[in-house]
């Protein structure tokens, strides 16, 4: 996957914004004030952090060699994506999905009913 497929993907999720606050190297896409996604775009081998379940966490560990404990993230909730390794972009894709519904079902009601009408 580019990261400009998965930068389209993050944006196209009700309420998403997209911000630099680590400096220029490190796209975080959040929804509600909280994020659900960050990438370097830097590195030579692009990737992606995304919040996980914790337990389909350590099962795509085990299924992807790309996929790996999220860097300078909390490694229980956390995992880093290869965008060009053995991941499937659907796979990507469904991932962004999930972390993005992780953050949104941590939000308040009031905030959850603001993204709703953002649609």
């Amino acid at each position: 996957m580019h990261l400009d497929d998965l930068r389209d993907h993050c944006l196209a999720q009700p309420g998403a914004t997209e911000d630099l606050p680590f400096g220029p190297d490190t796209l975080v896409f959040k929804v509600g004030g909280k994020m659900f996604a960050l990438a370097n775009v830097e590195w030579a081998e692009p990737a992606v952090n995304l919040k996980c379940d914790p337990e389909r966490a350590v099962e795509l560990r085990e299924a992807y060699a790309d996929v790996a404990p999220g860097y300078h993230m909390n490694k229980t909730h956390w995992n880093t994506v290869g965008l060009r390794g053995d991941v499937p972009g659907d796979v990507v894709r469904e991932l962004v999905d999930h972390s993005y519904a992780l953050v949104v079902a941590g939000l308040s009601a009031r905030v959850r009913a603001e993204i709703g009408r953002a649609n």
